[in-house]
């Protein structure tokens, strides 16, 4: 059984920063953030290949965020700058099973649980 956990969600303020922590059990996934806001669909935030050296972001994010991962700890981090209020969303980290890094929600296998991002201004 493939279990996700996400932690490192929490409470800052417009233009600070926080690092999203995501562990995936089993094996080594591709793996993706997403987030959703009240009133508003998941979204993609970014993506890492299994190797760590592929990975993309959306426009929104870009040059702010940064993920990353260490396979030795089977975790992968969202390091999240400069962050605004419109980035306040609870976080979901998902694992795929396919080699490839995508956007789409529905090409991820598992997901967690999901940790909440709160950003005041």
């Amino acid at each position: 059984q493939v279990q996700v956990v996400e932690s490192g969600g929490g409470l800052v303020q417009a233009g600070g920063s926080l690092r999203l922590s995501c562990v995936a059990s089993g094996r080594t996934f591709t793996m993706g953030w997403f987030r959703q806001a009240p009133g508003k669909e998941r979204e993609f935030v970014a993506a890492i290949s299994r190797s760590g050296d592929s990975t993309f972001y959306a426009e929104s994010v870009k040059g702010r965020f940064t993920i990353s991962r260490d396979n030795a700890k089977n975790t992968v981090y969202l390091q999240m700058n400069s962050l605004k209020p419109e980035d306040m969303a609870v976080y979901y980290c998902a694992a795929r099973v396919g080699t490839i890094p995508t956007n789409t929600a529905r090409s991820y296998d598992y997901w967690g649980q999901g940790t909440q991002v709160t950003v005041s201004s």
